[in-house]
């Protein structure tokens, strides 16, 4: 049964796989954190005022010449080599024509069928523990465009708008992107396996440091190239791709969602359109773009005003040796250091929250509080307003050093677990860090034992059979007691010195 989705229809998502096999294809385009562009000296500072990072190279003005960035061609060398890739000996720049008004030169300056990484793989773990290989066709150099503003119409794109602004800052910042050969064989896991592979990869493109990976920034964005072929089939449907999708979370969204379109097309006799789509992230769906080009469309050939990139073996294995630790032994030593059980660990690496937890017990948190705090009401939160937990967190402007200040209010006695609780829904609030939050809703543990033993002794009387049982020896019974006497208290006692306090009074012997 086919259910319509906004303009077009979808099959259940079970239906679609049962009839169909997925293929994918990623394009992963990473902004390098180089602190000028890719072939002149403007800065590549987020957020400036719109051209003002701008000269003649990166605006293509008639007679300016590029200059390779040194640094960006080091950073390409080594995530080719982070994706276990070949690195050519020498290879050269190539222009790929084609207009859109945020392109300034009317062609962009990339490589084509010489790239500089090649043949590579990443191994991805998914939710169940299992390892999925992803293999790396290229890895190649480009710059990026610019920036269009539709301004005037309801939606931010073109159609409805009255008018479009064009911001070239971005145009020449130094771009990698690495294109994944078809992922086939995954089937009803295809978009895990695409969430886990670009998880895996921002990860490890963040620990060697040659991007910031922020996702809603735009500096790591990815596109989901898909097709459906007939179950058992050996050839690969038609394809679409759909464009800068900006989110782990919208990644695997956007991969169901083309499934269950192009299921909906294909059992209903049509065929499927070739083309670039539109990801919308408030509504779920895709929507189309343009007619998808082919490589033959943008007319490729040498960059003629660029020498080519030609990297000494020395200098390869140079750059090899400044790599970090692979994403897999380092969640191996990190589960390790911080006793985490395979569940734990897995549920961590699931929510992306590894950076976070080890970010927090480096500031003096233990791991299980770390573990604790972020991936409870935060990511509930989070997977609430549809983002995750990393990106919830920085716009809330929490940090592990306000999980640190809770844990020593719990541990210096100040405040019991439901306290904590309430102190930390009340940073995720907005009001203040955990000791000001405390502070503001009165929120400490009674320190009177005089008060406390009152509790007790009334709480026993008022329960006898629960009491006599404690006598006769089932211990386990305290804890209905327990939560008589927090509940006397209004919440504000110590659970473990009320316990030793019961036991004390009718612990046999």
């Amino acid at each position: 049964m086919t259910t319509t989705t906004g303009a077009e229809a979808t099959l259940p998502y079970d239906e679609a796989v049962a009839a169909f096999d997925p293929a994918l294809g990623l394009e992963v385009h990473v902004e390098l954190g180089t602190a000028t562009k890719m072939f002149c000296g403007c800065p590549t500072e987020f957020g400036a005022e719109p051209n003002t990072q701008v000269c003649p190279v990166c605006l293509g003005l008639p007679g300016a010449l590029p200059v390779v960035n040194e640094t960006a061609v080091e950073s390409a060398i080594r995530i080719g080599l982070a994706l276990n890739c070949s690195i050519a000996e020498w290879c050269r720049f190539a222009r790929k024509n084609y207009f859109y008004p945020d392109m300034p030169k009317n062609f962009q300056t990339s490589q084509y069928d010489e790239p500089i990484a090649f043949d590579g793989y990443l191994d991805v773990q998914l939710e169940d523990g299992s390892t999925y290989r992803v293999e790396i066709e290229r890895a190649h150099m480009e710059e990026d465009t610019g920036k269009s503003l539709h301004v005037g119409g309801s939606t931010g794109r073109i159609h409805g708008a009255t008018h479009s602004l064009v911001d070239y800052n971005r145009a020449g910042i130094p771009l990698v992107e690495i294109v994944t050969r078809p992922i086939v064989g995954a089937g009803e896991r295809a978009p895990e396996v695409a969430r886990a592979y670009v998880a895996t990869l921002r990860d490890l493109l963040k620990a060697m440091g040659v991007s910031d990976v922020k996702m809603e920034q735009g500096s790591m964005r990815c596109d989901v190239n898909l097709s459906l072929a007939p179950k058992g089939s050996a050839r690969l449907g038609t394809r679409t791709e759909t464009k800068n999708v900006n989110s782990l979370r919208s990644v695997e969204r956007a991969v169901r969602y083309e499934v269950g379109r192009h299921a909906a097309v294909l059992t209903g006799g049509g065929s499927v359109t070739q083309e670039t789509r539109h990801w919308h992230e408030d509504t779920g769906i895709t929507t189309s773009g343009r007619l998808k080009s082919d490589a033959e469309d943008y007319r490729y050939f040498p960059e003629p005003d660029l020498v080519p990139v030609a990297p000494s073996r020395e200098t390869v294995e140079a750059l090899r040796a400044t790599l970090p630790e692979p994403p897999a032994a380092r969640r191996r030593r990190l589960q390790d250091a911080w006793g985490y059980s395979d569940l734990e660990m897995r549920d961590v690496l699931n929510a992306g929250l590894v950076e976070l937890v080890e970010e927090t017990v480096a500031a003096g948190a233990t791991p299980a509080a770390a573990r604790k705090w972020w991936s409870g009401e935060v990511a509930r939160r989070a997977n609430g307003e549809g983002t995750d937990v990393v990106t919830y967190a920085q716009r809330l402007g929490v940090t592990p050093e306000h999980v640190v200040e809770l844990e020593r209010l719990v541990d210096g006695g100040r405040l019991n677990d439901s306290m904590a609780r309430q102190v930390w829904e009340g940073v995720l609030d907005g009001e203040g860090g955990p000791t000001q939050v405390a502070d503001a809703r009165g929120l400490e543990l009674v320190q009177d034992t005089g008060a406390l033993e009152a509790a007790v002794e009334k709480v026993i009387a008022a329960n006898p059979d629960v009491a006599e049982k404690i006598r006769g020896g089932k211990v386990q019974a305290v804890g209905a007691l327990i939560g008589q006497v927090m509940k006397e208290m209004r919440g504000q006692a110590d659970a473990a010195a009320a316990r030793r306090l019961i036991l004390d009074r009718l612990a046999p012997g």
